[in-house]
């Protein structure tokens, strides 16, 4: 059976930040790393945590030990971490819904909203709204429920860039956005919607770059804890989505 999934060099890499980052236990490396390449094996084939093979231990206490980093948010620190020299020159912003399953509902009583599950005819979804860097890696996500539009969560998602392009399609044509992006030295490539008495010219060509936020997407989407929702708390399945970017960022 193949216990390593992270590369040699990747998880020296993961270990160096994790010693900067306090508040977590790892004294023991060999303890830490079969722990993170536990987390790995569920995001990667969407199992359950009882199905977890023996060799990375007992299954309650690496699920409470996930848990506990997702509470303190250090998935999204670690990948902070790596994310510090992105590419700023273009700035990419769009949104994915994920299907989410029927045993994601019911951690609390009337609790949908909180833990970001929208309704719809098909049943649960949850739609993450994400920004990528001129590369295509990610930066950061915002989830709310799979019914909410993709401009609320705008503003937040691009805020503190400086002299970026920040590209979009016509979900993101907003007055507000757009004013904005102005204040903060950035260039608006977003795609005017027709229904606009004054269409604005934008640089089409380099409009084709969204492309790489799609194909982040598709990346992440590989992890079949990402492609569907099983989480019952939001924070969880952020800590799968930032760890999952950070897989993906070191490739």
């Amino acid at each position: 059976m193949r216990n390593y999934y992270i590369k040699k060099s990747d998880w020296k890499a993961i270990y160096q930040t994790l010693k900067t980052i306090k508040g977590i236990r790892i004294k023991n490396q060999f303890v830490t790393r079969k722990f993170v390449e536990s987390v790995y094996f569920i995001m990667r084939t969407g199992a359950q945590w009882r199905e977890l093979p023996g060799y990375y231990g007992k299954w309650r206490s690496i699920h409470k030990r996930y848990e506990s980093w997702c509470t303190k948010d250090l998935w999204s620190n670690i990948l902070s971490h790596f994310t510090r020299d992105y590419d700023g020159e273009n700035i990419m912003i769009d949104s994915t819904i994920i299907r989410a399953h029927p045993c994601s509902a019911g951690y609390k009583k009337d609790s949908a909203e909180a833990e970001c599950l929208g309704r719809s005819k098909g049943g649960f979804t949850t739609k993450i709204h994400a920004v990528v860097d001129g590369l295509g890696q990610a930066l950061r996500f915002r989830l709310t429920g799979g019914q909410r539009n993709d401009i609320t969560q705008a503003s937040e998602l691009i805020a503190g860039f400086k002299g970026s392009n920040i590209i979009a399609d016509k979900a993101y044509d907003s007055n507000r956005l757009l004013e904005q992006i102005e204040n903060q030295e950035c260039e608006a490539i977003i795609l005017p919607r027709r229904n606009r008495k004054i269409l604005r010219d934008f640089d089409k060509d380099l409009y084709k770059e969204r492309h790489l936020i799609e194909c982040f997407f598709g990346k992440i989407k590989h992890f079949r804890r990402i492609f569907a929702r099983f989480d019952k708390k939001a924070t969880s399945f952020m800590g799968f989505l930032a760890f999952a970017s950070l897989i993906i960022w070191m490739r």
